[in-house]
């Protein structure tokens, strides 16, 4: 595994990651959501090296992430003409959405045109495309002039990396891969994936843009994926949306901040029996009481994004210091929230 330590990485270390793209390699590189493991969307043997690295379904569909164009003298960007390789059918509500959110956290999922592989799809007739803020991504994305795969950069169902050292730590021994180091992720989360397919936008995956900005920016309601199966129109497969994803090793039980305490209350002193290694973590906005030395405890902070900014870093720490079981209070149910609670019920799913 080859990498630079520092977060600032020469044009020369982009040069290199374009080069290893090209030649068919992996490289791990920042987003403003979380670290992708990358790939030229056009290379089939390059597309199957993430599915055996990641150990993730072979009908599970990719996202390609696509450079915004590098102007600076117009108003408006032409993406249609950007997108005009890889959708067939781009609707009034999607280009309002791609002229509102792009580049940044926002996923939308098109009829996918011809010559898109099917090894990216899942082998559905739909494309997920988004185009990522980080400069370090944009800046790989416009030297390699082409559409790169990138699912986030750890094993198949487990936690987003969010740091380099996220990605060197999970793949320890296991790949040979170039990683970018762009620091921390801003955003924490994976992107919000709109369905653009089924005559009107459908919430696939909550993130960072809630749906009422997507809606006040296309002028269209957002169904949930709920409502539109419901009038059985099934949805395309989309990344990061089975049941069970995001899991740490540890277990993680949500509840709310009076059965957690009430849990702490009945615990006692040495959870393990013996007053040793710390066996449950604690992450809420409340205050929280325990008398046991075998409980680790972390503050959620009463921000939704300061929450999603650190939430996988957090769940990697826990798993780090050898916790068993997290407990974590359930989030607000509230629309800025939306993001960081479908993360911890899927995590607790698992």
């Amino acid at each position: 595994m080859s990498a630079d330590s520092t977060p600032l990485q020469s044009s020369a270390v982009i040069n290199e990651a374009v080069q290893a793209l090209r030649d068919g390699g992996l490289v791990a590189f920042p987003t403003e959501t979380v670290y992708g493991l990358g790939a030229d969307a056009k290379n089939p043997g390059a597309i199957q090296k993430i599915f055996t690295a990641k150990g993730r379904p072979s009908n599970h569909p990719l996202i390609v992430h696509l450079a915004a164009p590098d102007v600076f003298d117009q108003a408006q960007i032409d993406w249609v003409t950007l997108l005009a390789p890889w959708v067939r059918d781009l609707s009034e509500e999607a280009l309002k959405l791609v002229n509102t959110f792009w580049p940044g956290p926002l996923t939308l999922v098109f009829k996918k045109d011809k010559s898109v592989l099917n090894e990216l799809t899942g082998g559905q007739d739909t494309v997920a495309i988004r185009a990522p803020a980080h400069p370090m991504a944009q800046e790989l994305l416009r030297k390699f002039k082409g559409g790169i795969v990138a699912p986030s950069a750890n094993r198949f169902g487990k936690v987003s990396p969010t740091s380099a050292a996220d990605v060197r730590a999970e793949f320890e021994g296991m790949l040979d891969f170039m990683v970018l180091d762009g620091g921390d992720c801003e955003v924490g989360i994976e992107s919000t994936i709109i369905d653009c397919t089924r005559g009107v936008p459908v919430l696939l995956r909550p993130g960072a843009v809630t749906r009422e900005q997507v809606q006040a920016a296309c002028g269209v309601a957002v169904l949930s994926n709920e409502a539109m199966e419901a009038l059985d129109k099934t949805a395309p497969r989309a990344s990061g949306t089975l049941e069970s994803h995001y899991a740490p090793n540890a277990k993680v039980r949500l509840m709310d901040a009076k059965a957690l305490q009430t849990a702490l209350d009945l615990l006692g002193r040495d959870a393990d029996g013996k007053g040793g290694a710390p066996v449950i973590a604690t992450y809420s906005r409340a205050v929280l009481k325990t008398p046991s030395a075998t409980v680790l405890r972390q503050r959620m902070p009463d921000d939704a994004a300061a929450t999603a900014q650190q939430l996988f870093a957090v769940l990697r720490a826990f798993d780090a210091q050898g916790v068993k079981l997290i407990w974590i209070e359930t989030p607000p149910d509230t629309p800025e929230w939306d993001g960081v609670r479908d993360r911890l019920q899927r995590s607790a799913a698992g």
